[in-house]
Order: structure tokens, then sequence, then C-alpha cells
């Protein structure tokens, strides 16, 4: 499978986003507004019926949630622990560090979902989703914890009311009790989520910023090459631990090498911290992920 082919449709969507933003009338303040409208509304939709739609065999499933959750907590260890290599630690602003380490574990789910529709349909999207939900408040509580001491807010409550942990547990939920939707608001609910997919990515292109790179190379390079290289290796260790089969292995995968959170800089700069550092990281992430991703599917030959 040429896997690099496979993706172009989605990172072209990320570059159609970040062209119509920078050079037409539709500028940064409208596809902010889309970027809200996706991840409060239509996003949640996709994840809820994404995991309604298909009998969920939670034995099946528990491998992968463990072999997720084990990718997960080594990113945020190898995060975590950067301050302390011998030869970079000293060189680190440790405030620089607590605003970006979340760069190195946190994932763009639109990119996830629409990826895992393409590559193995709905039973793809149902599992990408499954790993969304049991992932998302682990990551958000790595992403958070170091920043505590300028949250205006607990942690505690931003994640009980993260829509995408919402969406996902209500369709657990629904799910487990046996639960389906009405056949007459299927079309409208497959058509929203059509639609979050292609409008999350042009979203995320339009998000990107190139500006201040130039700060704290060392650090940048760390978390990156966690995000990229490390953790799609690790995934792959993983797969072979929990004994997944190769579907759960696809998804892993691909998961484990997904460009980082577009919201990453949203949550420093309203945490006090320097925004514009963790932007130019996110947009050198995503540009990575169509390097990554095709080293990580890559492996299953």
């Amino acid at each position: 499978m040429n896997f690099a082919q496979l993706l172009f449709p989605d990172f072209s969507l990320i570059l159609c986003g970040y062209l119509i933003c920078r050079f037409t009338a539709l500028g940064r303040n409208v596809w902010a507004q889309v970027e809200t409208l996706v991840y409060f509304l239509f996003f949640p939709v996709l994840l809820f019926h994404s995991i309604i739609k298909s009998p969920l065999d939670v034995s099946a499933a528990s491998s992968l949630i463990g072999a997720g959750w084990a990718v997960g907590l080594c990113g945020i260890a190898l995060a975590y622990s950067i301050p302390h290599w011998p030869w970079l630690g000293h060189h680190i602003a440790r405030r620089e560090h607590a605003a970006s380490a979340q760069v190195a574990f946190r994932f763009n789910s639109f990119i996830g979902l629409a990826l895992a529709d393409r590559l193995a349909g709905p039973q793809g999207l149902l599992l990408i989703a499954i790993l969304i939900g049991v992932c998302v408040p682990l990551f958000n509580v790595g992403a958070v914890w170091p920043m505590a001491r300028h949250a205006q807010r607990g942690f505690l409550r931003e994640l009980l009311r993260n829509p995408l942990i919402i969406g996902t547990a209500s369709g657990l939920a629904a799910n487990l009790l046996g639960l389906s939707l009405p056949s007459w608001i299927e079309p409208t609910v497959s058509r929203i989520g059509g639609a979050s997919l292609a409008l999350g990515l042009m979203a995320a292109g339009a998000g990107m910023q190139f500006g201040a790179l130039g700060r704290a190379k060392g650090l940048a390079v760390a978390l990156l090459t966690i995000r990229h290289c490390l953790l799609p290796l690790l995934a792959m260790g993983f797969a072979r631990a929990f004994h997944l089969d190769p579907l759960q292995t696809t998804v892993l995968l691909a998961f484990s090498a997904l460009p980082t959170a577009p919201s990453c800089y949203v949550l420093a700069a309203r945490m006090g911290y320097d925004g514009g550092y963790v932007a130019g990281l996110v947009t050198l992430s995503t540009l990575l992920g169509m390097l990554s991703l095709p080293f990580a599917l890559g492996l299953l030959r």
C-alpha cells in the first residue's frame, strides 16, 4: 500500500486551509469560528455516531486501550524528563518546557479520524474513537499539570467539560446499553460527521504559524523527536506486547504518529505562557506528520 498517496487527500486539505487563510479574505478570525464549531458540535457528533453504530466488544478492545495508554504514558514520561537529559537539560528554560511538553504526546484528532476512515472505514473509525475517548483525559491531565501554577481554573473541571470526552462517553454508554439512532436521523448525523473531517483538516492548516520556531531549538528537536519518531517505535513494541490484531495495530501505529493537537497553543496562551512558541511547534509537527505517518504505517511491512 502506498501510504504517502493514501495520506495525500488529508494533507492537501490542510494545505488548502493554510492557503485560504493566508491569501484570501477568509482569514484567521473566520477559521477560529470554524474550529470552534467543529470542536464543540461536529466533532462530538462524529465520535458519538462512530461508537454507537457498531457493536463494541469491550474485551477485544481492552488490549488496544491498554496499548494506547502505554504509548501515552511513555510519551508523557519522556516529555517530562527532557530537563533532566544530561546533554540538553541545562540549556532549557523550565517555563518554556512546562508550556510545550504537551506537544510531545497530544495528538490531532481531526487528522486521526480522517486517516482511520481512509485506512479501515467504519471499523477504523470505531477503534480510533475509542482511543481518543480513553486517551484525551490522560493527555489533558499531562498537558495541564506542568502549567498548573498558572491555571485560572482547575484541570478537573476542564476535563469534565471537554466535548470530546462528553461525545465519547455518551457514545460508549449508549453502545453498551444497546441503544441506536433512529433511522430518520441517521443521514443527518452522517453528514455532520463527514463535514467535521474536511472542516477540521482545513482548520488545522489555517492555524499553522511559523513565526516563533527560532527560539529554544534544542527543546523543539527533543519534543518533536519524541512525538514523531520514538512514539511510533514504542507503539510497534506495545502492539506486539499486547498481541493486537492487524487492524488494531494499524490504528495504534497511525495514532502514535499523528501531529500534535492544534489546541496546544490555545491552552498555553490561556494559562499565561508563550503561545507563539507552542504554535510554531504545532505547525512544524503538522508538517512532520507527512513523514511520520508513512514511517509508522510502513513498519507494518
